[in-house]
């Protein structure tokens, strides 16, 4: 086979395998993407990663991106996937330490300053308060906001004891979110600077170390309810704390770690 260099990164407990594609060497590959990110994101099996993200070439950018979650399904953006695309990017000498790229949500701008990625966001679209949804036996109050790929915000008074798994299944294939429903946040307001976060991401289809879009989403929707102040401190299952900008723009700002350089055997996807 020929030679498949990869990075492992993770950026707040969210592991991604990143792949220099501007040659197209995947497709040239593998036929079958979709069969290729699942067999790869084998935890035990494989490499193991929350997802795979390639880099490509772009016209409009200094680059663009393609990301797909662990399923192989492709997904609009995401924000801890996003940091770890950007100090990658700047390591490979595609770029510089500031840079814009493309992706299906639109166009991304990131600063590096060594291990800490600030990301500019796409601006929030479709914020929703405090509506209620029927479940089976009950019924409750979110928000939404789309920050990028959409997210369902749900406000606890102790994080530690919602039922993430199966309460956020529930919501994230509920009919109110159409045919490719939402993420799922869990958050806690410790106070005005600081609040805990949990997700159900889709796509993973389980609780996740972090997730950097639905961080700013749960920023975007304490902010316009009153509760924080921005930057807001928003601490990770994963244990990291994310900085949040919610202004007239929105910003994530965090750590983007290389875990390892290697080659992919064939083997890997057996």
């Amino acid at each position: 086979m020929e030679e498949l260099e990869f990075y492992k990164m993770s950026a707040s407990g969210n592991d991604f395998i990143l792949i220099d594609n501007r040659d197209g060497k995947v497709e040239r590959l593998f036929e079958d993407i979709k069969g290729f990110v699942v067999s790869v994101c084998r935890r035990c099996h494989s490499v193991g990663a929350d997802g795979v993200i390639l880099i490509e070439s772009s016209k409009q950018a200094d680059f663009s991106w393609r990301f797909f979650n662990s399923d192989g399904t492709e997904a609009e953006m995401c924000g801890n996937g996003g940091r770890c695309a950007a100090r990658y990017a700047y390591i490979k000498g595609i770029t510089g330490q500031k840079m814009v790229f493309q992706t299906m949500a639109g166009l991304i701008k990131a600063k590096v300053e060594g291990q800490k990625v600030k990301l500019q966001l796409t601006k929030p679209e479709d914020l929703k308060l405090d509506y209620p949804i029927k479940l089976e036996d009950k019924e409750i109050f979110l928000s939404s906001v789309n920050t990028g790929v959409p997210h369902a915000v749900l406000l606890s008074d102790n994080v530690e004891h919602v039922p993430v798994h199966e309460l956020g299944r529930v919501i994230r294939h509920h009919k109110v979110f159409g045919e490719k429903g939402t993420n799922v946040n869990f958050v806690e307001v410790i106070d005005r600077d600081h609040i805990k976060i949990r997700t159900y991401e889709r796509g993973v289809e389980a609780e996740t170390y972090a997730c950097g879009t639905g961080a700013v989403a749960t920023g975007v929707v304490l902010k316009e309810k009153g509760f924080i102040n921005s930057p807001v401190s928003v601490i990770t299952r994963g244990g990291e704390a994310l900085k949040v900008y919610v202004d007239d723009e929105v910003y994530l700002e965090g750590s983007a770690r290389i875990i390892f350089v290697g080659y992919l055997n064939m083997e890997a996807l057996l």
